[in-house]
């Protein structure tokens, strides 16, 4: 995975995977695999999953050339409010976009680097 900073303040993780490297063959089997993921872990809660793609088509947005798809799987590690900030930061979600040969997957780094590890892990584990 590859941390960058998004539009000069958002530090996001990102990993570009193509399709012959990876165990699925479309983005909804992706959101599958996450969300079972998410399920399983003791503290995590599935949300949603937010199809950022019809979304924007419905609305007659721009979408770039060559994207198939677009997904947001929604959830929170959210297991103490100490401050009313930390809303600001929750939920979490990991988006997956699908083209033709790739799947490119992004997340906003979380407050705690263990969720950071965590979420990389997901990821990662979509690899065969």
């Amino acid at each position: 995975m590859k941390k960058e900073i998004f539009m000069d303040k958002y530090p996001i993780y990102s990993v570009e995977l193509t399709k012959d490297e990876v165990t699925v063959k479309n983005s909804a089997e992706i959101v599958d695999i996450l969300k079972s993921k998410i399920e399983a872990h003791p503290i995590a809660k599935f949300i949603a999953v937010f199809d950022h793609f019809s979304h924007t088509t419905d609305l007659g947005g721009e979408i770039m050339d060559g994207l198939i798809d677009a997904q947001n799987v929604v959830f929170c590690f959210g297991q103490a409010i100490p401050n009313p900030k930390i809303l600001a930061v929750r939920p979490r979600s990991i988006g997956i976009c699908e083209f033709e040969n790739k799947f490119v997957l992004n997340f906003t780094e979380p407050p705690k680097e263990q969720l950071n590890e965590l979420m990389e892990n997901w990821v990662k584990s979509l690899k065969k």
